[in-house]
């Protein structure tokens, strides 16, 4: 999980730009894609928008860079259990850069048939364009897929494409009561995750 990453980058540039980056602050740029967030952090700072997408971009990277990302707990398990039973995507607010870097440089990468970044289509969560369009180069249909979140306008624009969700939560990060409300269950660990994952697909 790359939250942290990007909260600490705005944050960071928001100080150097005279504004106190807050927790709401946070919450509403989560799932948003680079020019959704480029444009709040600018109307905060006063920043050139671009400026302020490339300067966080680049602090998350040289955070993948120094090591200081790791997979978290079962997500590597989870990926490879899902991938035997049916084609996976990965539906990401991150900019294309970190998505290609995550997926060259940790092993889940070669699970995944495709990779989709918000900043690729019209909206980024928690509109639905990301998943739908993940769903869509995998050759499927939203009705019968599935989608693992861990933030609630993931949960938002997955559901809103018509998938079924389950949610992660982080103890930092948590999962707002409307969110959710339109998933199929909200867990702590992705061990739940994957055995509740595991009994649908098998179901299929």
């Amino acid at each position: 999980m790359s939250e942290h990453l990007w909260e600490q980058g705005w944050k960071a540039m928001s100080a150097d730009h005279g504004y106190t980056w807050l927790a709401e602050d946070t919450k509403a740029c989560q799932g948003k894609s680079v020019p959704e967030w480029a444009h709040y952090l600018s109307e905060r700072t006063g920043m050139d928008e671009h400026a302020a997408a490339d300067g966080v971009i680049e602090m998350v990277g040289e955070a993948y860079d120094r090591g200081e990302v790791s997979l978290i707990d079962g997500a590597l398990e989870l990926v490879q259990a899902a991938a035997t039973r049916v084609p996976i995507a990965l539906a990401s607010s991150a900019p294309r850069t970190i998505i290609d870097r995550v997926m060259a440089t940790t092993p889940v990468g070669e699970y995944f048939r495709a990779t989709v970044s918000s900043a690729e289509v019209a909206a980024g969560k928690p509109a639905p364009d990301v998943y739908q369009e993940a769903v869509a180069r995998l050759g499927a249909i939203s009705e019968g897929s599935y989608a693992v979140e861990d933030s609630s306008n993931g949960i938002r624009a997955a559901a809103a494409a018509g998938l079924t969700v389950l949610g992660i939560e982080h103890p930092l990060y948590p999962v707002d009561r409307d969110a959710s409300d339109r998933a199929a269950g909200v867990f702590h660990s992705l061990e739940d995750v994957t055995a509740v994952l595991m009994s649908f697909l098998d179901e299929r």
